[in-house]
């Protein structure tokens, strides 16, 4: 029920207050809310450059991930091949110390011929 009294304080009814004095409250939250939205903007803005900056690495990170499986099979190619050559290098040097061999006992064998020709004549 209300009451048939006014109220006899001076706090504004229903948040009204005098033109003059809300119109200064209204202009200092005006300026008050101009400055967190403009820094709302600026946050914003740097978050977008943040995820862009870390979107720009995570390509990179990736690049270097295919460059890296690139670089490993390049490798395990190369290390097959060097295998092979070192095999194949081992096997023609064993082949070239057998003729060699074969040539000395083929050498050596004329020589002494040579020397025993020489004894009889």
């Amino acid at each position: 029920m209300k009451s048939a009294y006014p109220l006899m304080n001076d706090r504004p009814v229903n948040g009204s207050a005098p033109p003059d004095a809300s119109y200064g409250d209204i202009e200092s939250a005006t300026r008050r809310l101009m400055a967190a939205l403009d820094s709302l903007e600026s946050a914003v803005e740097r978050r977008r450059d943040a995820d862009r900056d870390e979107d720009e690495l995570a390509s990179r990170i990736q690049a270097l991930g295919t460059d890296r499986s690139r670089l490993a099979d390049e490798l395990d190619v190369s290390l097959v091949k060097t295998r092979r050559l070192e095999r194949a290098n081992r096997e023609l040097g064993d082949r070239l110390d057998a003729a060699i061999s074969a040539i000395r006992e083929v050498l050596g064998g004329e020589a002494e011929d040579a020397q025993d020709s020489g004894e009889a004549a």
